[in-house]
């Protein structure tokens, strides 16, 4: 039989993404739900194209994402919005026992303590599409978890790399999306040319893989070919290769516990990331600068923090971003501005409705901190 698949965020970069693994491969997956925001003339292609039987967009609300998550039939459900629009509507199909790829990095790190205790309420089974916690999740398949002593997520470490901070300081939206490997939306090209999105991916991995931050370690790969590698107790190390395709983590997830059949002959140097004419390849490895990217030890601390924290990182960041691509801070703000909404944000215990609380007030606090940066400049 076909798996049943609906996807929250169809237009979206992992969407579209995920639409093509699906239009390869119709013989072992049928769509029966689509939601979108606002781009209306994608989402109708998308309905003309694969029939699913429930679709929604932004004017449907937060009834039309449980119609695709819930009602649609869905086996599994690929949550691939930004922000917090689809939390309900996710932690409905979870309590319904639907399975749940998650594309969302603010699903889990804001709630993903919740959802995972959710999940293991339900029997649903939570599956990683981001490239790292994917490799995570195949390096640990059939691991004892207490022979485990670290995991390394891999950064490529962005368009500013090799730039100091100063240099830094007033780069352009333009700039900040010339991604030197990977093909995504806006506010993640944004995020990886901050290391935020790094920090928000260590926060992830602790809750995906139940470990703490000290257990967690970040690498620059320039390339993006390794992806993910896990640490034993007795020096051993299982990484996990692949070239920088979002659709080939997509089509694991969806394909889970199975593979897709893709590739019966291979080149084994294209395979690790050379180029076809290419004779060698190489890989390296570098230790994060945190003076020149401190969103990344923002992440970290969120995490010690725990309760509502990362929450509340989550949402500053996003309004953050949101007023750097509007023109209305310096890139080199970004850091001080998440920081600065931090400190007006209470902590809380952790509960679906403290999350909602945080959420709302790092929201309002950021757009303080970017307003109080503007009024300086």
């Amino acid at each position: 039989m076909r798996k049943r698949v609906a996807i929250l965020g169809s237009t979206g970069s992992i969407g579209r993404q995920a639409l093509d693994v699906v239009g390869r491969y119709r013989d072992r997956f049928d769509v029966v739900g689509l939601a979108a925001g606002k781009n209306l003339a994608l989402l109708a292609e998308q309905v003309a194209l694969f029939e699913p039987q429930v679709s929604a967009s932004a004017a449907d609300g937060q009834a039309g994402l449980y119609r695709v998550a819930v009602e649609s039939g869905a086996d599994i459900v690929l949550a691939a919005t930004d922000g917090a629009v689809a939390f309900d509507a996710v932690f409905a199909a979870v309590d319904a026992g639907i399975d749940i790829a998650i594309a969302n990095k603010e699903l889990v790190v804001a709630a993903g303590e919740l959802l995972f205790a959710h999940a293991k309420r339900s029997g649903a089974k939570l599956l990683p599409v981001d490239s790292e916690h994917s490799a995570i999740f195949q390096c640990l398949e059939g691991q004892a978890r207490d022979r485990v002593a670290g995991i390394v997520l891999t950064a490529s470490g962005g368009p500013f790399w090799n730039r100091t901070s100063e240099e830094m300081q007033n780069v352009t939206v333009a700039d900040a999306l010339r991604h030197p490997t990977w093909n995504m939306g806006v506010k993640n090209t944004i995020d990886s040319a901050s290391l935020m999105n790094k920090g928000l991916e260590v926060i992830e991995a602790s809750r995906f893989f139940a470990m703490p931050a000290e257990q967690i370690h970040v690498l620059v790969h320039r390339t993006s070919v390794a992806h993910g590698f896990a640490i034993f107790t007795d020096g051993n190390v299982l990484g996990q290769f692949a070239p920088p395709d979002m659709r080939l983590p997509i089509g694991y997830a969806l394909a889970y516990p199975d593979r897709l059949p893709d590739r019966n002959e291979v080149d084994a140097l294209v395979a690790l990331g050379g180029a076809a004419e290419a004779s060698a390849t190489a890989l390296g490895f570098e230790r994060p600068d945190l003076e020149r990217f401190p969103c990344l030890g923002l992440a970290y601390d969120a995490l010690r923090a725990g309760g509502t924290v990362p929450a509340a990182l989550s949402a500053a960041n996003e309004i953050v971003v949101a007023a750097f691509v509007d023109g209305r801070i310096r890139f080199g703000d970004i850091a001080p501005c998440i920081a600065a909404a931090l400190r007006e944000v209470p902590a809380e215990p952790l509960t679906l409705d403290a999350v909602r609380r945080a959420d709302a007030a790092a929201r309002e606090a950021a757009i303080a901190a970017t307003g109080a940066v503007r009024q300086l400049r």
